[in-house]
C-alpha cells in the first residue's frame, strides 16, 4: 500500500566471511562484544543474515547456539529473532501463541489480520515445514465460533488484492454492515466477517465512507458497540489496516510500551520482521500519532543491548 519504506536494505559491501570472524570474533575470549554483533546483524538484511547463519555454521559452530550461549534476556531474543527468515519467525510466534495455555490471540490478530494472500500461503507452507502441523487445523482447534470462522475466512487467502474502487459495491456492503450490526436486534458477525476479510483495501476504505454517511457512525465505533472480546479485536484490526497497515502497526508498538510492564515480544516481532517492510513509515506514523520519535519512546522503556539493537534496527 502505497510509500511503505523500510529501515534495512541489503548492505552494499557485504563480505560474508569478514562478517563472521568478526562475530566469532565479538564471542570469543572474555565477555561478549555486544555492540559488534549489533553493528553487524542489524545493518544486514534478512537475507544476508542466513548467509552469515549459513557460513558461520560451515566454517565454525551453530550460530544460534553459540549466541543463546553467550547473550540473555530480550537482547538474546531479538537477535536469534532476526537469525530467521521473517516468515520462519512468524509461524514460530503463531505456534508460540496458540501452543500456550490458553491462546495469545492478540498475536494471531496481529499476524493473520495484516498479512497478504502471499503471506498467508508461505505462512501455511512454512508453518508445516518448521512445526510439521497444519496451521489451519491448529487454528481450528484453538478458537470457536466466530472467531475461528474468521481466521479461518482469513487463511483462505482470497482477499481482492487490487486497486480497484468500486462504489455501487461500496454502497451495497455499506447496507449490509449496517443491517447487520446496528441496523438489527443481535449482530450478524458473519457479514463483517466476509466484507472485512475478502474485500481490498481502499474498497474497504469506501465503504466505511459509505457507513457513516448511512448511519451517522464511524465504522470502528459500531464494531466497537456491536462486538465484544477477540472478534471485536479482529474486526478493529482489520478496519485499521484497511485504513493504513503502518499507523496499526504504530498503535501496536505504543500499547506494547504503556502500562505496567513493557511486552518486549511484540517490539521485537514487529520492529524485526517489518524492518525490511515498512517499518520507516510506521516510524512517521508513530511521531505524527504521538507526538514523540519511536526511538525516543523506545529509549525510555527499554535498557542495555536490548535498546541499542532496537535502535541500530530502527536506524
Amino acid at each position: 500500500m502505497g510509500n511503505c519504506q523500510p529501515t534495512i536494505v541489503p548492505y552494499e559491501d557485504f563480505d560474508v566471511v569478514a562478517d563472521i570472524k568478526a562475530i566469532r570474533k565479538a564471542c570469543k575470549g572474555l565477555g561478549t562484544d555486544e555492540q559488534a554483533i549489533i553493528n553487524i546483524l542489524a545493518n544486514r538484511s534478512a537475507a544476508q543474515r542466513m548467509e552469515i547463519k549459513q557460513a558461520y555454521f560451515e566454517k565454525y559452530d551453530d550460530l544460534v547456539e553459540v549466541l543463546k550461549s553467550e547473550l540473555s534476556g530480550n537482547f538474546e531474543n531479538a537477535i536469534i529473532a532476526m537469525l530467521d527468515p521473517p516468515h520462519v519467525f512468524a509461524v514460530k510466534e503463531l505456534r508460540k501463541a496458540i501452543k500456550g495455555a490458553g491462546t495469545d490471540e492478540d498475536v494471531l490478530v496481529e499476524i493473520l489480520c495484516t498479512a497478504t494472500n502471499a503471506e498467508i500461503a508461505t505462512y501455511k507452507d512454512t508453518y508445516t515445514y518448521v512445526h510439521d502441523r497444519d496451521l489451519d487445523a491448529d487454528i481450528e482447534g484453538d478458537t470457536s465460533g466466530d472467531v475461528r470462522r474468521l481466521l479461518t475466512l482469513l487463511l483462505e487467502g482470497n482477499r481482492d488484492e487490487s486497486y480497484e474502487v468500486d462504489e455501487a459495491l461500496a454502497e451495497q456492503d455499506a447496507v449490509s454492515l449496517f443491517e447487520a450490526g446496528e441496523g438489527c436486534f443481535g449482530t450478524d458477525e458473519s457479514t463483517f466477517s466476509f466484507i472485512l476479510a475478502t474485500r481490498n483495501y481502499l474498497q474497504l476504505q469506501a465503504t466505511f465512507k459509505a457507513y457513516e454517511a448511512i448511519s451517522g457512525t464511524e465504522i470502528l465505533d459500531a464494531i466497537d458497540k456491536e462486538t465484544s472480546g477477540t472478534l471485536k479485536d479482529c474486526f478493529i484490526t482489520l478496519v485499521r489496516c484497511a485504513k493504513s497497515p503502518q499507523l496499526f502497526f504504530a498503535r501496536r508498538l505504543n500499547a506494547a510500551m504503556k502500562g505496567a510492564g513493557t511486552d518486549e515480544d511484540t517490539l521485537i516481532r514487529i520492529i524485526v520482521c517489518r524492518s525490511e517492510i515498512d517499518l520507516e513509515t510506521i516510524k512517521d506514523m508513530y511521531l505524527e500519532k504521538y507526538d514523540v520519535s519511536l526511538k525516543d519512546a523506545i529509549s525510555s522503556e527499554c535498557g542495555g543491548d536490548f535498546k541499542r539493537l532496537l535502535l541500530a534496527i530502527l536506524h
